[in-house]
């Protein structure tokens, strides 16, 4: 497909196109890779009068993104399209490509002449895929682009340079300055690349993994155990490689997670997330004892107290309410689908109660129970044990899908003012204690009816 494809840039004869639009492209030309994108940016000077000529033609809305650096966005009636346009940053563009961070996202394409501009070899480098920096300074003055390399890393599987590796060291110091939004908005890309436990494995080799999310450093002290192959950073490292791995394998599980939610990012990026933090709760529960001979160790509670830590994690990096509460859910739940399966006489009864206990979380609950259990292979792990496991898993999946179509909410039986006149009392936490009783009684099967509610309130206080 060619640039003037585009419905929105076949009529833009001024400007020059940038960045990922441009990146994208040639990866589609040199790798087969999906183009076009919605990634639009256009540089060009008198940004502001130009975005509103944009606006106005395509009948757009015109948002102001940064005053201070003339950067504005055009977002067209569908709410899917947009352009982001910026000023020209210098004297002219190939000064203001040598001021951007990578050579693959320092190439431009001239919308008068209609030619590429590659002064830095940013379409080689794409090529080779290869991640180069263009200038030193460039991290000094904006020191979020040590993340940025990482999360291109992570989206695009290019192997960075020596020279890179060296700089991305060197200022590591820096990470902290910048703003913790946009230090979450990285974050949130990283996670949702095809090669992000590649590139974790980097960051932790680097130092900089501990530097975004302190608890690393406390989760690498936890060595390989007889449950556990790997030191507990690699295990979680590895955990988000298999989720990976079966995000791209089985499309039922592509399908559901590819949704956007929290925010506008998939479910996937925050799936990987609650991967990788789901032991986040050990270092807190570890107790090592002795039993025979051999070291135990033994992290009791560890799902529960992780759910706790994390929040005040995700709140320091400015995640939203809503994403904190379902990377916490997760973490809470991830051993519950495996203990589920183990039931001695596991039937569909005993499978709907978990589906009803997690609702739309389901697939994502078991993808982190099997992603954990394919990276845990100690000694005292057998082959048999780990089949067993993940097949008792599958049967788990495959009921859950069986039945989703016909899969209707539960019934509100009864609401709060009912509760509150029947009882006596006012709004209180303990409305809300009964409300959830209820709601677990509903999927344990043992309040069926309005009668059954009204029943179970009744008795309540007696």
């Amino acid at each position: 497909m060619n640039i003037r494809d585009d419905f929105v840039l076949k009529n833009i004869n001024e400007g020059y196109l940038v960045g990922g639009m441009l990146r994208d492209y040639f990866s589609s030309e040199f790798f087969g890779t999906k183009f076009p994108t919605k990634d639009r940016d256009i540089a060009i000077k008198d940004a502001e009068k130009f975005a509103k000529k944009i606006s106005e033609e395509f009948e757009g809305t015109f948002i102001t993104l940064d005053e201070k650096n003339k950067i504005f966005r055009v977002v067209l009636p569908d709410k899917e399209n947009y352009a982001d346009i910026c000023e020209i940053c210098g004297n002219d563009i190939n000064e203001d490509l040598t001021r951007r961070d990578f050579s693959i996202n320092a190439i431009a394409y001239d919308l008068k002449n209609n030619e590429f501009i590659d002064i830095t070899g940013g379409i080689n480098d794409i090529k080779n895929k290869k991640l180069r920096h263009i200038k030193e300074e460039n991290f000094k003055d904006d020191p979020l682009r040590i993340l940025r390399a990482f999360r291109f890393m992570g989206t695009t599987g290019f192997d960075p340079d020596e020279e890179l590796l060296k700089l991305l060291q060197k200022y590591l110091f820096l990470i902290d300055k910048p703003a913790k939004e946009r230090i979450h908005d990285e974050i949130m890309k990283l996670f949702g690349g095809k090669y992000t436990s590649k590139t974790l494995l980097l960051m932790q080799d680097i130092g900089i993994l501990g530097k975004i999310f302190p608890c690393v450093q406390e989760m690498a002290k936890i060595p390989a155990n007889s449950h556990h192959h790997l030191d507990l950073i690699h295990h979680v490292i590895e955990t988000v490689k298999q989720c990976e791995i079966q995000f791209e394998n089985d499309t039922r599980i592509t399908e559901h997670l590819s949704c956007n939610e929290f925010g506008g990012y998939a479910r996937i990026n925050h799936l990987k997330i609650a991967c990788f933090l789901h032991d986040i709760g050990k270092y807190s529960c570890w107790t090592i004892e002795n039993e025979n001979g051999k070291e135990r160790h033994r992290f009791i509670k560890h799902d529960i107290t992780g759910a706790k830590i994390v929040i005040p994690v995700l709140k320091n990096l400015k995640f939203s309410n809503k994403q904190i509460e379902y990377i916490s859910e997760m973490i809470k739940l991830h051993i519950y689908p495996s203990g589920v399966i183990s039931a001695p006489n596991i039937d569909d009864k005993i499978m709907m109660r978990y589906i009803r206990k997690l609702g739309n979380n389901v697939i994502d609950n078991i993808v982190l129970a099997k992603s954990d259990r394919l990276s845990a292979k100690g000694p005292e792990v057998t082959k048999e044990m780990i089949e067993n496991n993940i097949n008792g898993l599958n049967r788990l999946m495959d009921f859950y899908i069986s039945i989703k179509p016909s899969l209707k909410p539960l019934p509100k039986l009864i609401n709060g003012n009912e509760i509150m006149e029947i009882l006596g009392i006012k709004q209180s936490p303990l409305l809300g204690k009964i409300i959830n009783e209820i709601k677990e009684a509903q999927i344990n099967g043992d309040i069926l009816t309005k009668d059954d509610a009204i029943n179970f309130v009744n008795t309540y206080l007696k």
